[in-house]
């Protein structure tokens, strides 16, 4: 499905954001409408000076600008996706992705938790509201939400989900749980 100018859509532009190898183009891949745009490089033995591959030593790719993927939900709800790189030496770019978003998805690892926190803090920083989803990799531990809620410093209302970032309707839950959050806090139009 793509824009048609007979039917009034509602766009919005959101961030799939996360660490290094935490599966942001994974997610994308999985929900989008669309083949993805995704800049995915071979990890070079440089980029292994300054990239933590504690736990997820199989990976041998990475985003070095961004993933982008589209999304239709019902009620004419136009999604677009925006992956970002997960390390600090991209945070330029970083924020030049992020302005014009409304709201980001923070993807989790259990085995790096303490990871997601600068990426947590850059959200912050850009005023943009967010959701988080913790993704299932095969050797993760799993914790309790709300051991995971309170090791992350969440706020009471800032969604929490657990899920398979391979898994289109684990993944879709995970982004409806955002827009749900983004659009409770987003002033509505009035005829």
């Amino acid at each position: 499905m793509y824009l048609d100018a007979e039917r009034p859509q509602t766009l919005v532009k959101l961030l799939v954001a996360g660490p290094f190898g935490v599966g942001k183009t994974t997610f994308i891949r999985s929900l989008s409408e669309t083949e993805t745009l995704h800049t995915e490089e071979v990890l070079t033995s440089g980029s292994a000076l300054v990239d933590d591959l504690s736990g997820i030593r199989e990976k041998s790719t990475t985003t070095v600008a961004i993933d982008f993927g589209r999304l239709t939900l019902p009620g004419d709800l136009v999604l677009y996706m925006f992956g970002t790189p997960g390390q600090r030496r991209f945070s330029p770019l970083w924020q030049d992705i992020s302005r014009g978003a409304l709201g980001a998805l923070v993807l989790a690892d259990t085995r790096r938790l303490s990871d997601s926190f600068e990426v947590m803090d850059m959200i912050e920083d850009a005023g943009l509201r967010y959701a988080v989803a913790v993704n299932a990799f095969p050797d993760s531990p799993s914790h309790h939400p709300s051991t995971l809620r309170d090791h992350l410093d969440l706020l009471p209302d800032t969604p929490l989900v657990l899920c398979d970032a391979r898994d289109r309707d684990q993944a879709t839950d995970a982004l409806i749980g955002l827009v749900g959050h983004v659009l409770a806090y987003t002033p509505q139009e009035t005829a």
